[in-house]
């Protein structure tokens, strides 16, 4: 149970990044195209986030497996050999995530009845959250 409330930590630690991102992002966008607050406007705005967000949860796991927050926590996501995602499965990864978390964090949920605590989406993918050891 310890490590799964870590990653839920580590969950929450990456929540509150994106929310810097989509802050940041959403200023800059707005200043570029005014009130984004309906039509192409609005979907433009949305698109944009969830591409750089992509990109960037995408980049992280194929380079080293680890975002800001997983590398603070010490998890790294691999693939079911133990490699590096490869750039199709990084990007699968984060569309069904994404789709996952939509009804109710049924990703989030479903790390509590997996055997070994693997989120929903890894467990479709066959990917991984190994917990490296710590440097003493």
């Amino acid at each position: 149970m310890k490590y799964l409330i870590k990653r839920y930590l580590a969950v929450i630690y990456e929540l509150l990044l994106m929310l810097a991102l989509t802050l940041a992002l959403t200023a800059a966008y707005v200043l570029l195209v005014g009130d984004a607050s309906h039509g192409w406007k609005r979907l433009g705005l949305q698109g944009l986030l969830w591409l750089v967000m992509g990109a960037y949860f995408v980049r992280c796991w194929v380079v080293s497996g680890q975002t800001l927050a997983s590398q603070t926590w010490k998890f790294k996501v691999v693939s079911a050999d133990g490699r590096l995602l490869d750039l199709p499965h990084a990007m699968m990864r984060y569309v069904l995530a994404g789709v996952l978390l939509l009804p109710a964090g049924l990703t989030l949920w479903w790390a509590l009845l997996d055997r070994e605590q693997q989120f929903l989406h890894d467990r479709l993918l066959g990917s991984r959250i190994i917990v490296l050891p710590s440097a003493k």
